[in-house]
């Protein structure tokens, strides 16, 4: 218990220290924000990655994917950094950079209303992320509930509102800098504290091999494959199509959350462009490949601890469960790794729903007239709300994370996505279509919660996402075009001719 108190105490030290030391880039909205858009690669690409994944990936995602389809649960990790971090970084971070900074847009919703000439849109995009992270913050407390109750015979409510407690001195102190520079420092401890887990658990099952081998001869359960063994370590697993809904949902999502595509807005320059793409993309192999690829044996340790009442698995359960025979320095650096993840995420999602509602919402709108202090001292006002909010939340939270996170990426991804990528590319993207996103997003998220026509909360989040891919062309085919001189303004921030060194770029002879 020393070993692991120790650890946590030094922990939220660095926390607060960092907090102290960003002070001065937290005076103005823009530094507030995003760091007076001048952060460097490596923080970014941290600040990205921490973000993404948090105790809904190496508690719940990873418990319970990897317990239906083994080892192909890894093919998640390799989406999320393929698709989530790589792709992500290539097609959107120059562009999104680049015409935020035309638009003088610092949130998501500022940016609906700059492109699309909305002042409705930008309140409607505003109340949606407002609506839609408080999901997702539950879902992040309800991961770590289980895990400190395996780790600590101390009440998961003092662990819950120190963590709030932390989060919320550091963010408001240093806004965005303090977060990402503590971002870097949680993505380390994660890499790290990954990399020793999995080496540690597969020794404990008498190392990779013999894992794989007692893997193979665990029969399938899903009716399709009748009950044959070995379905649990193949190529695709016993349920590819569900895997692939899981695949699109945590790696497409990505595209479309206000609190990732945040991390653009901020970049410096090019170098951090490139640097951040490689660097985002191979911290996601680490941490969400080894997450879901831990998760896969999870069957190995089939017990009583893993079942409810009722008989039935309860999938948040699984990794503490795995976790629980380690030595207490390896429990330690665990819980030290689910919080960095957490805390990482919980900062960024509060500083994303503070910013939102005071720069999208209040200002202009119910507060007129706001100073650039104002706006700042209404912003750490929100953060308090947010995490109180969070606290309580967490103090009794819901069942099962994958389908709190579903249905918040699900909504705010689906809504968000289509216009978000579209805009920056196309300029032939109308108002209508905007409106029509965030009707298919949030409407087939919430219909399927009461009607359940699809059946797993993650595939409804998926289908939400494609449908505004297609719904956003089709519509803007149809409804009246956006001002020709407004749209043309707007894309002259890709023309603009910059001088760079040919070790980037060679000239034309």
């Amino acid at each position: 218990m020393g070993i692991k108190l120790t650890l946590l105490i030094v922990f939220f030290a660095v926390m607060v220290a960092v907090g102290l030391y960003s002070r001065k880039h937290a005076t103005s909205v823009d530094g507030f924000v995003l760091g007076g858009r001048s952060v460097g690669p490596w923080l970014t690409a941290f600040a990205y990655g921490t973000s993404y994944f948090s105790a809904v990936v190496f508690v719940g995602y990873a418990g319970q994917f990897g317990w239906k389809y083994g080892l192909s649960s890894t093919w998640i990790g390799i989406g999320n950094a393929l698709i989530g971090s790589l792709l992500a970084w290539v097609v959107l971070g120059r562009r999104t950079k680049v015409m935020s900074q035309r638009l003088k847009s610092k949130t998501m919703p500022d940016f609906f209303g700059e492109r699309y000439s909305s002042k409705a849109l930008k309140i409607a995009a505003s109340a949606i992320v407002f609506i839609f992270l408080v999901p997702y913050t539950a879902s992040i407390y309800n991961g770590l509930s289980r895990l400190f109750g395996m780790a600590f015979n101390i009440p998961y409510t003092y662990c819950v509102i120190a963590m709030a407690v932390f989060t919320g001195i550091y963010v408001i102190l240093g806004g965005y800098m303090a977060t990402a520079i503590n971002d870097f420092i949680q993505g380390i401890i994660m890499l790290i504290g990954i990399v020793a887990v999995i080496a540690a658990v597969l020794s404990g099952q008498g190392g990779f091999m013999e894992a794989i081998r007692e893997m193979a001869e665990i029969p399938s359960d899903v009716p399709v494959t009748l009950g044959q063994p070995g379905a649990f370590t193949s190529f695709f697993g016993p349920d590819p199509l569900n895997l692939l809904g899981v695949v699109i949902l945590t790696s497409l999502g990505t595209w479309g959350l206000p609190q990732m595509i945040g991390k653009f807005y901020a970049i410096k320059d090019e170098k951090a462009i490139n640097t951040g793409t490689v660097i985002s993309t191979l911290f996601a192999c680490v941490v969400a490949g080894g997450s879901y690829f831990l998760g896969g044996f999870g069957r190995l340790f089939d017990g009583s601890a893993i079942y409810d009442e009722a008989g039935n698995v309860v999938f948040d359960s699984i990794v503490p469960h795995m976790l629980s025979t380690l030595p207490d320095i390896l429990i330690g650096v665990v819980v030290v790794l689910v919080l960095s993840a957490s805390m990482s995420t919980l900062a960024s999602l509060v500083l994303t729903s503070s910013s939102t509602l005071t720069l999208d919402f209040l200002k202009d709108n119910v507060m007129k007239n706001m100073s650039e202090k104002k706006q700042v001292r209404t912003m750490q006002v929100l953060i308090v709300f947010f995490i109180a909010i969070s606290v309580v939340i967490a103090l009794d939270p819901p069942t099962f994370i994958a389908q709190l996170m579903g249905i918040s990426w699900g909504a705010l991804a689906g809504a968000f996505l289509a216009p978000f990528l579209y805009g920056l590319y196309w300029r032939g993207v109308t108002k209508a279509a905007v409106w029509a996103s965030f009707a298919a997003g949030v409407g087939i998220t919430v219909s399927n919660m009461f009607l359940h026509y699809i059946a797993s909360p993650i595939n409804a989040g998926a289908v939400a996402m494609v449908a505004g891919l297609v719904v956003v062309p089709v519509v803007s085919i149809l409804t009246p075009k956006l001002k020709e001189e407004h749209v043309d303004d707007i894309f002259t921030c890709y023309e603009e001719k910059v001088t760079i060194t040919k070790k980037r770029s060679l000239e034309a002879n």
